[in-house]
């Protein structure tokens, strides 16, 4: 990785404008770069781009048409998770050098569904500054778009890809008291939405974003139900997608003699360890203290 750029040479181009990139202080540079529309750059991320001493990416070749388009000839240095663990050490020992580095993925914000964390972790661990330059996320696009709730949201990745494991992490999450955010192909979008219509509830809103900022861009609003009867085993999808699924309805908690009732009919059929556990998963309330009060009752008469 040697810098072959001449100090004159740094800069980027907009609308037939050159502006010289000003020096960079020695850090690692996590840039967020367009999902689709390469006009959602930043003026800072286009400074970065072009200023860095080395530039790593996921994909040379997709990042070549970013750089391209604004001018910038730095050349990119390939960093992905087939190669990390050989190319993760040469970009900290250019840190160690003095050099700055800048960090991009193919889309979107480095660190995000893809191997960058790992170099992220190692450059702070080795006491390097690490300064993130912000920009465009297709969560956070996907979120802002879908009209479900934004004053908590949890961004959950991709799902496993097996219908078992799929199911088993949609019940972990069904409880949670967010809306949730996942990414998913287009060939397993009917699998997951109707997996998650029974798993989360039929009647849960939902919304599918796929291709975000660009020509075919596309939100489908819903519920689970409704989704799922639409992207079904039939039906071609393409491009990039994004599922939001709002959150839960807030149930109202219930009340003591209500537990009670439900403890004690329950105990009526199994032993006390699993009627307790089982009231757990009903009302949402500590197995625990539910075993303890069960316990009470039975003293009690």
């Amino acid at each position: 990785m040697t810098d072959d750029l001449k100090t004159a040479q740094r800069g980027y181009r907009v609308a037939n404008t050159f502006v010289p990139a000003r020096p960079l202080e020695p850090a690692l540079y996590l840039v967020a770069t367009p999902i689709g529309n390469l006009g959602d750059i930043t003026l800072r991320a286009l400074e970065t781009l072009s200023g860095a001493d080395v530039l790593a990416c996921e994909d040379t070749r997709v990042t070549r048409v970013l750089l391209d388009r604004y001018g910038i000839v730095n050349r990119p240095f390939a960093y992905h998770e087939h190669n990390a663990e050989e190319a993760g050490p040469k970009l900290i020992a250019a840190l160690e050098e003095g050099r700055s580095v800048a960090l991009v993925s193919d889309a979107g914000t480095p660190l995000v569904s893809d191997p960058g964390y790992r170099l992220g972790r190692m450059a702070i661990e080795a006491g390097h500054k690490v300064v993130p330059v912000p920009g465009a996320s297709a969560p956070l696009a996907a979120l802002v778009g879908s009209g479900m709730p934004s004053d908590a949201f949890l961004f959950a990745g991709f799902l496993p890809a097996k219908d078992k494991g799929r199911r088993d992490r949609l019940a972990e999450l069904s409880r949670v008291p967010a809306t949730l955010i996942f990414f998913e192909s287009p060939h397993r979008i009917g699998a997951t939405v109707a997996a998650a219509a029974e798993v989360l509830g039929k009647s849960r809103r939902a919304c599918v974003c796929r291709e975000l900022t660009k020509t075919f861009e596309e939100f489908r609003r819903g519920t689970l139900e409704e989704l799922a009867a639409y992207y079904d085993d039939d039906r071609a999808v393409k491009g990039e997608i994004v599922l939001i699924v709002a959150p839960p309805e807030a149930e109202e908690a219930p009340g003591e003699m209500e537990v009670d009732a439900l403890l004690r009919e329950l105990s009526s059929a199994m032993p006390a360890a699993r009627a307790a556990a089982e009231a757990a998963r009903i009302t949402g309330l500590a197995r625990k203290d539910l075993y303890q009060r069960l316990l009470e009752l039975k003293a009690g008469g």
